[in-house]
């Protein structure tokens, strides 16, 4: 059975009508108006785009296992394509995989490799150079991937421009998998990624890690049509949101990411400014802490935490209403299988005193917060400390420092501050998030449950979406009472451009058009 699509596991439902009616609250209607127009237009040729952005830091690398943040991937994706690209309404579509087939059961699949596309180096793209690519996140590996690629038992050559995947268990969002923003495809063999050799649009020029990075356009026509437009890219970290806002406003930039939503309002009046908006798909602020640690081992310590921190005024007075209450998992409310009927952990200041006496817990509770991790951070951990404090808790709060965050605090200190991105399917965003225990190198609460993973491995080969609901449902259930996460916000993605930039359109997973702008837009 041929399936290039997968449309019925898009997992992302978008309703340009709601997002409009949804931005006409705070002003910016008019301006999301002109971001959806922005598609109908015929791409042009030329000129420099410059980005500003946050989500980066001076340890980036280009080495597709060590992406942890925006910055990273954007570059990525300039000098190097995806097997599979995650299309604005949610599906996976083909990218350097032609087509796909998949036998019943979704554990033996084919996947034809597109014929004529060449590297940097001049190198034809062939099987080997998949295999190899995929073959980097398996095994002996750290990357963030592993656990998405856990149950493929072979990947055989079939010929030049096929490959056969088998799997010790069936799933039908594999294709999604393979869309994962760490897979991307190299030569065989290839291990300096100092040196990109990709099939992108553009060659590396400079890069200085923290600081900027630019790139060139390759000669030649982009092999996918009306992308690949501009002539240069430069990339600029800007990790002080302020400093982005005033960059884009001086005339520095052309695209800054994750507007302040303190300032949107005020940058959404400035004629010479679109602000674009994506309600309810950003990402996934939370606390985390180590489960398998004390004093987070125990759990009626993590449900007085879970019940003591107040969501809705973090979402009101630190996100200035550009976010939804988060119930303790990743799964977002506009995310296919997402579970509108769970009880949410909302501020109960007694159930916290409750669950904290309980725990007999007396050790110093300590978590520590950065800008690093997130814009609002420090101010999030401000107001969990105080709504703690109501319920008798006291929690210290340790500020860090930005640089080298990702590297020395994520998933080294048993509590602190992170945020997940949206994925385009709930498998793919509960894997890469809670299976498999502490052999998933990004399971940042060490969380671990066979049942859970029972539960989940069940769910990918059901195909009675009913009972798939169900069981995605009990999933987000035992992450939200069971697991170290604390998420308590889910973001609206919020980009701002220049009038001339054009191509942004609301994607089915990241900001910044899926962190494709600099493949897919084009000036007016």
């Amino acid at each position: 059975m041929e399936n290039v699509e997968l449309t019925t596991e898009s997992g992302i439902i978008l309703d340009r009508r709601q997002l409009i009616l949804g931005a006409s609250a705070v002003g910016l209607a008019g301006t999301l108006g002109a971001s959806s127009a922005m598609a109908a237009e015929k791409p042009k040729k030329g000129g420099t785009l410059r980005l500003g952005m946050e989500g980066g830091s001076p340890s980036d690398s280009l080495d597709p296992r060590t992406y942890a943040d925006s910055i990273p991937i954007a570059m990525s994706l300039m000098l190097w394509n995806n097997l599979v690209e995650v299309a604005d309404d949610g599906s996976a579509t083909p990218e350097l995989f032609e087509k796909w087939e998949v036998k019943p059961g979704a554990a033996d699949w084919t996947f034809t490799i597109r014929k004529g596309i060449t590297f940097t180096s001049g190198k034809t793209l062939d099987a080997d150079d998949v295999i190899y690519s995929i073959n980097m996140h398996r095994g002996e590996t750290k990357s963030p991937a592993k656990a998405l690629l856990a149950d493929i038992t072979e990947i055989k050559k079939l010929s030049a421009n096929q490959i056969q995947i088998v799997m010790k268990k069936g799933n039908i969002d594999l294709p999604y998998n393979l869309s994962d923003y760490h897979i991307i495809v190299v030569p065989n063999g290839y291990t300096d990624f100092s040196k990109p050799d990709g099939t992108g649009a553009f060659t590396l020029e400079e890069f200085q890690p923290g600081v900027r990075v630019t790139f060139k356009r390759k000669a030649g026509d982009y092999w996918k049509p009306n992308r690949g437009n501009f002539d240069r890219v430069e990339l600029r970290y800007i990790g002080d949101s302020a400093a982005r806002s005033q960059a884009l406003v001086t005339g520095q930039v052309d695209l800054i990411n994750r507007v302040d939503p303190k300032t949107a309002g005020l940058l959404a009046k400035n004629k010479n400014i679109v602000m674009h908006r994506t309600p309810g798909m950003g990402n996934r602020m939370a606390f985390v802490a180590h489960t398998d640690k004390e004093p987070y081992a125990n759990k009626d310590l993590m449900l007085s935490l879970k019940y003591g921190i107040d969501r809705k005024k973090i979402c009101d007075n630190v996100f200035s209403g550009y976010a939804s209450v988060g119930n303790d998992h990743t799964v977002g409310r506009k995310m296919k299988f997402y579970d509108a009927k769970q009880k949410l952990n909302s501020y109960d200041p007694d159930k916290a005193k409750f669950h904290y006496k309980k725990s007999g817990v007396s050790s110093p509770i300590e978590l520590q917060v950065s800008e690093g991790a997130f814009s609002g951070a420090t101010d999030s951990g401000q107001i969990f400390q105080e709504s703690l404090a109501k319920a008798g808790i006291k929690m210290d709060l340790k500020r860090v420092s930005g640089d080298g965050y990702w590297d020395n605090v994520w998933l080294k200190v048993p509590f602190c501050a992170v945020y997940w991105g949206n994925r385009p399917t709930i498998d793919n965003q509960l894997t890469s998030t809670f299976a498999n225990g502490t052999t998933n190198p990004w399971n940042d609460t060490h969380y671990t449950s066979a049942e859970f993973n029972k539960v989940l491995e069940a769910a990918r080969v059901e195909l009675n979406e009913k009972k798939r609901a169900e069981m995605y449902a009990q999933c987000q259930s035992m992450i939200s009472q069971e697991s170290g996460m604390v998420c308590f916000a889910v973001m609206d993605y919020l980009d701002a451009s220049t009038p001339k930039l054009k191509g942004l359109t609301i994607s089915g997973r990241y900001d910044m058009g899926d962190q494709r702008i600099a493949e897919k837009g084009w000036f007016a």
